[in-house]
């Protein structure tokens, strides 16, 4: 007799335990799913990253136009890939880090003409 109550509780052990593990994995797969939605926001912004890098830089004048066309059109992939996964808090990071490069770009720049300025000064 006491084996099979030993049976009984072990298998609604087993069961509560299977209750808890599916219920723990369905957060890990919502967690897995938002780490690649990140992920891909992040390649996004890299690829915005680069055409304001190359709408800037003198060898790819040329095809300005074009650039500009492609960063308007990855932009809106952006703002609505951020608002169909809700992630507006990776929005608020992103500002920020906008800024910083913002910062970075404008020092570049005035670096770039203080060296321009002291080259032609020679």
């Amino acid at each position: 007799m006491k084996n099979e109550e030993f049976k009984d509780k072990d298998v609604h052990h087993r069961g509560n335990r299977h209750k808890r593990d599916h219920d723990h994995h369905h957060r890990g797969a919502k967690t897995f799913r938002r780490g690649r939605a990140i992920a891909f926001l992040e390649m996004m912004n890299l690829k915005r990253s680069t055409l304001k890098q190359q709408i800037n830089a003198p060898e790819f004048q040329s095809i300005d136009q074009i650039l500009l066309g492609e960063l308007k059109a990855i932009e809106m992939v952006i703002n609505e890939f951020v608002q169909l996964f809700e992630l507006h808090e990776f929005e608020a990071i992103e500002k920020d880090f906008k800024e910083t490069e913002e910062e970075e770009t404008s020092i570049l720049v005035a670096n770039e003409t203080l060296d321009d300025t002291q080259v032609k000064d020679d």
